[in-house]
């Protein structure tokens, strides 16, 4: 079975003209568990995947497998399995004749395309021509391609993309099952909420900067509580709460206050005379946490 090696980014940097896609990025991603690389559109995270995997050079840094970058890997397909969001295939060819095509070039089995079909659950459509396929389809076999070498490494770009509920159910139980063997196991998504259910360790990029690092756990501050209310008299209402020591920010639809419980800012209101027209109770979790970090917490 695999044994997965460390990926590493060492102080990576990637300039296009005057402006960083990513910016002095370091972290190290270890074998054994489901690694989640998020940010928001634009963060960097696919410049830095194509780095990682030799497509665009650095300006500056390093990034590497077990201390080896991806171009002086001795078998790059038994040692790193990958799959891209732009990966494309030619419509007028078979899904077992595409993974063909690379397995003989990459000194494979003969038994590698049918073996990695299976393993994706396309084996019945092998011989179907790509261009028939669904999108969902077509992230399976992108995830066939990454298998084909029984790879050490799986690096994965937005694969959730495109899977109804049951590929998305099927794809965590497989990467998780990866990660059980002592795969290293990267997997990028702009969407905290994709992949929550699938990663142990998170890596949060913006601007191409690091904001985060550490288990999926760390996000969570459930125990920071809101309470959003609103009134008439909105600027009274903020006014009052301030008074009480309670920090106020003002929404689009009411007033937002930190560590607070609804009761509280409901008797403050009454004891005022101030009508209320909504009180709830927020609790932060995990996605708010997310969009705070990357800086859009205007979703609020």
């Amino acid at each position: 079975m695999p044994t997965g090696v460390p990926i590493e980014f060492a102080h990576v940097t990637k300039s296009f003209g005057a402006v960083d896609a990513v910016s002095d990025l370091s972290f190290t991603v270890e074998p054994g568990q489901v690694t989640g690389f998020l940010g928001p559109n634009g963060a960097g995270k696919t410049t830095s995947l194509r780095m990682l995997l030799g497509l665009v050079t650095p300006t500056s840094g390093t990034a590497t497998f077990g201390g080896t970058t991806y171009g002086r890997l001795g078998s790059p397909l038994t040692t790193v399995g990958a799959s891209l969001e732009a990966a494309s295939f030619h419509p007028g060819r078979s899904a077992r004749n595409h993974l063909a095509v690379y397995a003989q070039a990459a000194g494979l089995p003969s038994t590698a395309p049918d073996a990695a079909l299976e393993k994706v659950g396309l084996g019945a459509y092998g011989a179907r021509r790509v261009g028939g396929y669904s999108l969902g389809m077509r992230q399976r076999l992108g995830l066939a391609f990454a298998l084909l070498g029984d790879p050490s490494v799986l690096v994965l770009d937005e694969p959730i993309n495109g899977l109804d509920p049951e590929g998305i159910k099927w794809i965590r139980l497989l990467l998780r099952g990866m990660a059980a063997e002592g795969r290293t196991v990267l997997i990028s998504s702009h969407l905290l909420s994709e992949v929550q259910q699938t990663v142990d360790d998170v890596i949060i990029i913006s601007h191409g900067k690091l904001v985060h690092r550490g288990e999926l756990s760390s996000l969570d501050v459930s125990d920071s509580k809101q309470v959003q209310v609103n009134a008439d008299d909105r600027e009274r209402l903020a006014e009052v709460i301030r008074s009480a020591g309670f920090e106020v920010a003002n929404l689009r639809s009411g007033v937002l206050v930190e560590n607070a419980d609804a009761a509280a800012i409901g008797r403050l209101a009454f004891d005022a005379g101030i009508p209320l027209t909504a009180l709830s109770q927020k609790r932060t979790g995990l996605e708010e946490s997310f969009l705070t970090l990357v800086g859009e917490e205007g979703a609020l």
